[in-house]
């Protein structure tokens, strides 16, 4: 019987609630409803388990996992599972680089490190990655902060024999895999592309950090898409009422035969946090495929579940 992923995750936010509550949902079920890939190197979806986890609010610190992902502000809905205690006690996270090697230590008995806490802060996430260097642990990076587009950090995870996946995932079925999509149509059907914009709104506590800090977030996003010197990402905005969901309008403008115009506009509606955890738990057994073989440093199979993967700009 193949041995079961361990993974300790930074961040007790709404995508650590979606991967917790969807691991349980999934188990119990026997469902493959809004699974991408049910098996990856013999690794089922079902085969995770969390380890660790780490967070900075005082509220969720020393609570229960399956406890601290229903704390405010957190709101992403609960799902129709039973959810036992997890035994897995939120630990005060990082909060400067001399700490990295207390997290090392905690991070002990875990195969797998996911950063998951808001973007925006690039010296935490780095010195998370150092930290799961340290370790002996594979790292992805969920967020927009340049972490595997660092040459010489990606580096020394290759010669550490290392997992290094990132950065910023694409969501499971989100606007900018749409939106890119729709571009790649354009092309393929011979319309020539006069101008396009992407508008995004949520309700979750990571569209309210990247409302403060928006640029690695922007640069992420034209990551994405091809045709980016004709593409505008609005600046994000923060709707509570959204609450988990998140809404997203998009525009193109093209010219077909004769120079005639064509107008497309989409609405797209998601839980944001459910598309996170659907890109999620693929990275996770791709980078446990990973170390267990070991093979350091990027992982191709993981370029298409990414917006910007090393090589990208950052």
């Amino acid at each position: 019987m193949i041995e079961r992923v361990r993974v300790a995750v930074v961040g007790v936010g709404n995508n650590t609630s979606a991967l917790v509550q969807g691991l349980a949902l999934y188990r119990q079920s026997g469902s493959l409803v809004g699974i991408r890939r049910p098996v990856i190197d013999g690794l089922g979806v079902g085969d995770i388990d969390i380890v660790a986890a780490f967070a900075t609010s005082t509220e969720k610190i020393g609570r229960d996992l399956t406890e601290a992902i229903f704390l405010a502000p957190n709101n992403f809905p609960r799902l129709d599972c039973d959810l036992p205690k997890a035994g897995v006690p939120v630990t005060k996270g990082l909060v400067d680089a001399s700490e990295v090697q207390r997290v090392a230590a905690a991070l002990a008995g875990a195969e797998v490190l996911l950063y998951s806490a808001p973007s925006g802060r690039p010296e935490t996430a780095r010195a998370y990655a150092e930290a799961a260097r340290t370790a002996g642990v594979a790292f992805i990076n969920t967020t927009a902060d340049p972490v595997a587009r660092d040459p010489q950090l990606l580096g020394s995870f290759e010669t550490a024999g290392l997992p290094l996946l990132g950065d910023d995932l694409a969501s499971q079925f989100g606007t900018s895999v749409l939106h890119n999509a729709l571009l790649r149509l354009l092309q393929e059907r011979g319309l020539t592309l006069v101008s396009s914009y992407q508008v995004n709104l949520g309700g979750t506590e990571d569209f309210r950090n990247l409302v403060e800090n928006p640029n690695t977030k922007k640069q992420s996003k034209l990551n994405a898409l091809s045709a980016a010197d004709k593409v505008e990402v609005a600046p994000l905005g923060y709707l509570p009422h959204l609450a988990s969901q998140k809404v997203a309008h998009l525009n193109l403008e093209a010219q077909g035969w004769g120079e005639t115009a064509v107008s497309l506009d989409v609405k797209l509606k998601v839980h944001d946090p459910s598309g996170a955890a659907g890109v999620n738990i693929d990275l996770i057994r791709i980078a446990a495929s990973a170390l267990r073989n070991g093979r350091g440093g990027h992982c191709a199979e993981a370029t298409s579940l990414l917006k910007s993967p090393p090589g990208t700009a950052i």
